[in-house]
């Protein structure tokens, strides 16, 4: 039997991450991830949608294997399927046992499938991260005419909108009053939906899917009004859970929301084993509760927190901020930390300020796109806790920009008078910038 000194188990984002910040803090340690894709088959999780519009094709949405696997770091194309603690050892479905010094764990997460009656009729597709699985939903888009997207959350508000530009006929499903409800107060909201319609998609919100129905395929929706539409396809976009299988076998605590429990080093309750990604139990920076929060940005951080503290504690998660951007045709939409009322009941009295302007300056430039604002700061010691933000292509690194704000704790003065750079083509002019003028707003609310 074979030892290394750090096996991770998975190799998407969370593992591939946690690959290549163990190498660069552990030089000489033998490092290998087990996962079951060859080279140059692994998924790049956000891009999903895309595969079915802009890009056209399952292989363009490959994430390149070269930066692990180019540092001197084994893949194993195998499937793990149990670990033994005591031994130290992963015995894998092809029959090989490795052994391990420090072992991680990044199996991500699965698709949730609502308990719909037909909800196992050909052509039901869910967003799973297989290369396979997707080309045949790939090939049989080329057989319908109309698809609908049960969940109107990022992936469904997002496979919409690129279902769209194949010219299919789409309808979104969402059971809350809004789409992408959990993370936008409800104004960015009715903005997004706005250009969900203008795009020529159906939305209907405040419905819940009561059955699926067709012979063998799926072929039309009854709704709980008693209302039904017929369709040829149905996508669920309803969020995911954490994939906790091997860990449950191995022992390991599952916290109170289904995730595998970790400190804030990473650490699982063996203290030999990491936990990272989506399989991993979150807790809310503002709040220190548990949260669901899943994103391909968060796993690559906590694969980063983790790889550095294998044979020795570097680094610690503070909890997750949640920094969130999407774009429909060409309006983005940003949101990060809490919004106003996700502040208000987490406990926070708060004062809000907005701003608006364009994304270049002059305003006549070509492209310029109209930003709008809203910064959230707690009334009590005037730390940002979150904003939301729509306009052209700037909004996500502008969003980026305000979580590292956040994750600094800066305060409304500070906010005003923080520091950054303008070009007329690539920014807002400097006296109109929307972040300091927001906060000059909240401030001037106090």
């Amino acid at each position: 039997m074979e030892v290394r000194d750090v096996l991770i188990i998975g190799g998407s984002m969370a593992g591939r991450t946690a690959a290549v910040a163990a190498r660069n803090h552990y030089r000489e340690v033998g490092i290998a991830i087990i996962r079951p894709q060859e080279k140059e088959q692994v998924m790049v999780p956000c891009g999903l949608p895309y595969i079915f519009g802009t890009l056209g094709a399952v292989e363009k949405n490959v994430t390149p294997d070269a930066m692990v696997f180019d540092r001197g770091i084994e893949l194993i194309v195998d499937q793990a399927i149990s670990i033994d603690r005591a031994a130290k050892t992963v015995t894998t479905a092809n029959g090989n046992m490795i052994g391990y010094r420090k072992l991680i764990l990044a199996t991500g997460s699965v698709p949730v499938i609502p308990p719909i009656p037909g909800r196992d009729l050909k052509n039901a597709f869910s967003a799973v991260k297989d290369i396979h699985y997707l080309n045949n939903l790939l090939a049989q888009l080329k057989k319908v005419k109309h698809i609908t997207i049960i969940g109107g959350g990022f992936i469904g508000v997002e496979f919409a909108d690129e279902f769209r530009k194949r010219g299919l006929q789409v309808t979104i499903i969402e059971i809350l009053p809004h789409c992408l409800q959990l993370v936008f107060s409800e104004d960015f909201c009715a903005l997004a939906e706005q250009r969900i319609r203008a795009r020529g998609i159906n939305l209907m919100t405040g419905t819940r899917v009561k059955a699926i129905l067709g012979e063998i395929e799926v072929e039309r929706l009854e709704l709980d009004s008693g209302e039904s539409i017929d369709t040829d396809m149905v996508l669920f976009g309803v969020g995911v859970l954490p994939n906790v299988e091997l860990a449950l076998k191995a022992g390991l605590t599952i916290g109170e929301i289904g995730a595998i429990q970790v400190d804030e080093y990473g650490r699982t309750s063996d203290e030999d084993i990491f936990a990272i990604g989506d399989c991993s139990e979150k807790v809310s920076y503002f709040t220190k509760k548990p949260s669901t929060l899943r994103l391909s940005s968060v796993a690559a951080r906590e694969g980063r927190i983790a790889g550095a503290n294998l044979f020795g504690l570097k680094r610690r998660n503070e909890g997750v901020i949640g920094s969130f951007a999407t774009v429909i045709d060409d309006l983005g939409l940003g949101s990060v930390g809490l919004t106003e009322k996700a502040a208000g009941d987490a406990g926070y009295k708060v004062v809000t300020g907005e701003s608006r302007t364009r994304d270049k300056h002059p305003g006549t430039m070509p492209g310029s796109s109209e930003i709008r604002m809203r910064l959230v700061f707690d009334k009590a010691n005037g730390e940002i806790l979150g904003a939301e933000l729509s306009g052209g292509p700037t909004v996500a690194d502008i969003t980026n920009t305000l979580a590292a704000l956040i994750q600094v704790r800066m305060k409304a003065d500070e906010v005003v008078t923080y520091q950054y750079g303008v070009h007329p083509a690539l920014t807002s002019a400097p006296s109109t910038h929307p972040i300091p003028n927001a906060a000059e707003d909240a401030l001037a609310k106090w």
